[in-house]
């Protein structure tokens, strides 16, 4: 595990060697190694250089992922469907996590594959019932996501975690940052598909902003650091284009947030 700087990578374990080797096993201490990482990233110290090393899923098999649904205005609009009233939840499974330059799977399954460009958060403390007020005391940070969707899957039935449960579709990353260090509610976002600007918009757009986000679930669940939210994507989706887009093998997707980075990965046959 490592801190990332603008020249590399700084080695955790040969800087703080009692330090968890994992980010759950961090996340689990994360209010006494911050201070910790902090220095290590403030040192100017270099172990690896970035392109000695492999970028990984910033979070490795958290307890749970949940995802919402019609949660930027724009794509509201998009979808030509009135802003919800009540926030629209469904899960991903957890077998979906994916490094952030990975191969992401077309399935056998369907050929109807889309992407999501989604801020995501990630949590930092067990909690529950937390006020918005207070939700950014339990959020660890904040990751670069990509909700792959089957859509005719997911839209066959009202549920659609299934069509968004397959292998590998949830890259995560490059990193986490800290939720100290960005407003999360003011990041631009984007996505390309094989160089093509597909989606560009703001998370100004949430209906619903991430503290209550946080609010909701955690009223109806105990939240374990490491706990994925995917916070809803703009528009510019494939199903929504005419006509419609859908991923093929070989398309390369792109999708970047302000003050984050980027991810990218290739789309290949299963």
């Amino acid at each position: 595990m490592g801190v990332q700087v603008e020249q590399g990578i700084v080695d955790v374990a040969a800087h703080l060697p009692n330090a968890p080797a994992t980010m759950l096993g961090v996340l689990a201490q994360w209010d006494s190694l911050l201070p910790e990482l902090k220095k290590l990233e403030e040192s100017g110290s270099v172990d690896h250089p970035l392109d000695a090393v492999e970028l990984l899923a910033p979070v490795e098999r958290p307890s749970k992922i949940w995802a919402i649904g019609l949660n930027y205005a724009d794509h509201a609009k998009e979808a030509g469907m009135d802003l919800p009233k009540d926030q629209l939840w469904f899960t991903k499974a957890v077998g979906t996590l994916n490094d952030p330059f990975a191969p992401v799977q077309v399935p056998k399954a369907s050929s109807k594959i889309d992407y999501e460009a989604e801020l995501v958060i990630v949590i930092g403390k067990k909690c529950r019932h937390v006020p918005a007020s207070e939700a950014s005391s339990v959020i660890a940070g904040y990751c670069v996501g990509n909700d792959v969707s089957v859509r005719d899957w997911q839209l066959r039935t009202s549920q659609w975690s299934l069509g968004k449960s397959f292998d590998t579709h949830g890259p995560i990353g490059p990193c986490l940052v800290t939720s100290d260090s960005i407003d999360p509610h003011h990041l631009q976002i984007r996505t390309s598909v094989n160089g093509e600007l597909r989606q560009n918009s703001n998370t100004d757009q949430f209906v619903f902003n991430c503290f209550q986000m946080v609010e909701q679930l955690s009223d109806a669940m105990t939240l374990e650091p490491g706990d994925l939210i995917f916070t809803g994507t703009p528009p510019g989706i494939g199903n929504a284009m005419k006509p419609q887009q859908f991923l093929r093998e070989g398309d390369v997707v792109r999708v970047e947030i302000e003050g984050i980075g980027a991810i990218e990965n290739k789309f290949v046959n299963e």
